[in-house]
């Protein structure tokens, strides 16, 4: 997934999941039936207004399945007419953070759990067999490494003070709640920021959420980064169990991401843009980006 392809205005936008649970050998996934359609298919619905689509995807799962989510890589998204418009859904891997009690809705009389076989046959719509299939071509289990450039911060130019002490603007600020709301369906329980401001600013509303410390690392800053020694830090966070979220400047995340990955695609993260390293057995999988 591309940056450009999180808030496109042309098209009708969904989001949904694809949520396992059991064991990667023999997996069980949720399915829901809606009325309305006498359908089979996965938990998903259109995104509300101005709502970013990893937090719609999750508000999705929840509404229609009782499950808050713990989301993995993304999946190849669908794309169909409905009626003589072009209509997007993005789905993401998924796993059972929590939840589960399900309580029927307008949209959802039946949330079923099934091995991938069945699935397969009991599934509507050919598109959804697709996302089966590509639900199990890499490791379903993984750890994700979260890497963001801070928020918008004004101008380097017009701040008179310290330059590591320049906060977030009011664009910045929304950016940072933003990523509240997207940062949770990842459950990051390590986060590590440069100790400018406005990389500390940019991960506070998620960590007062969670009632996290934001870990401040010299070596993330602009001033104080050493190639060598940096990515020593940052390769001890890839190396962790622990989902972390990783926040720096746009000076600092190329050249790191470049070594972390083998299949980064561009290094370049515009401000408030993250980009997600799916690890399993000791590699990256996976790399999803997006913006806020």
């Amino acid at each position: 997934m591309t940056e450009l392809d999180v808030h496109p205005t042309d098209m009708i936008r969904a989001a949904g999941a694809v949520v396992w649970r059991g064991t990667e050998s023999a997996p069980e996934v949720a399915l829901v039936h809606r009325p309305k359609y006498d359908d089979w298919t996965f938990p998903k619905g259109k995104l509300k207004p101005g709502e970013h689509v990893i937090a719609g995807a999750l508000r999705e799962v929840a509404e229609e399945t009782g499950i808050t989510a713990l989301l993995g890589r993304s999946l190849p998204p669908i794309h169909y007419l409905k009626g003589r418009r072009l209509k997007r859904v993005d789905y993401w891997t998924a796993r059972v953070a929590s939840g589960g009690r399900y309580t029927a809705v307008d949209e959802v009389d039946k949330v079923i759990w099934l091995p991938m076989k069945e699935a397969r046959r009991r599934l509507t719509y050919e598109w959804d067999a697709g996302l089966l299939r590509a639900l199990t071509a890499v490791p379903l289990r993984t750890t994700p490494l979260i890497l963001v450039r801070h928020g918008l911060a004004g101008s380097r130019q017009e701040w008179e003070g310290d330059d590591d002490e320049r906060p977030l603007d009011e664009a910045g600020r929304m950016q940072a709640e933003v990523l509240a709301d997207v940062l949770s369906g990842y459950h990051p329980t390590e986060l590590l920021s440069s100790p400018s401001r406005r990389c500390v600013e940019t991960l506070e509303p998620y960590a007062e959420r969670a009632g996290l410390e934001i870990r401040r690392e010299r070596l993330l800053s602009e001033t104080h980064y050493d190639p060598r020694a940096s990515l020593r830090l940052v390769s001890k966070a890839m190396d962790s169990e622990q989902p972390t979220v990783l926040c720096s400047h746009g000076k600092v995340l190329p050249e790191l991401i470049t070594e972390l990955s083998d299949r980064p695609g561009d290094v370049q993260l515009r401000k408030g843009a993250f980009m997600v390293l799916h690890r399993a057995g000791g590699r990256v999988v996976s790399v999803d980006r997006y913006i806020t």
